[in-house]
């Protein structure tokens, strides 16, 4: 995936901003709190940190080219940070990008979420 494939694919998700910080970081958020950050490539993969579930972190923290997210995993937060070779498929960390999306999205307060018109029941 590269850098131009990850913007368009975080800007695709619902309610997202996109800021450059950080030293050119590109860091995509939702209801103003921070799902996705890309920068820092290795060996010409780009570097991708994402938020992730209990579960999800231990099984991808030791897998290759994977780690648990300088700075972020540190302070005991859950994130993955997906930084060379062999790492994640495109298809795969698609699909971590959309989970740290709702992950993050249901974190919001209830009367945002609302406001956003995000993970609202069809009830």
């Amino acid at each position: 995936m590269t850098y131009e494939d990850y913007n368009a694919f975080c800007k695709s998700l619902p309610k997202t901003t996109h800021v450059v910080q950080w030293g050119g970081a590109h860091v995509w958020k939702v209801g103003g709190k921070m799902f996705a950050v890309g920068g820092w490539n290795d060996d010409g993969v780009t570097g991708v940190t994402f938020k992730v579930s209990e579960i999800a972190f231990e099984v991808l923290k030791d897998r290759p080219g994977l780690r648990p997210a300088p700075y972020l995993a540190s302070r005991g937060m859950k994130w993955i940070q997906h930084y060379a070779k062999p790492g994640l498929s495109d298809k795969d960390l698609r699909a971590h990008l959309s989970e740290s999306h709702r992950i993050v999205s249901l974190g919001l307060t209830k009367k945002l979420q609302k406001q956003l018109g995000l993970n609202q029941d069809a009830s």
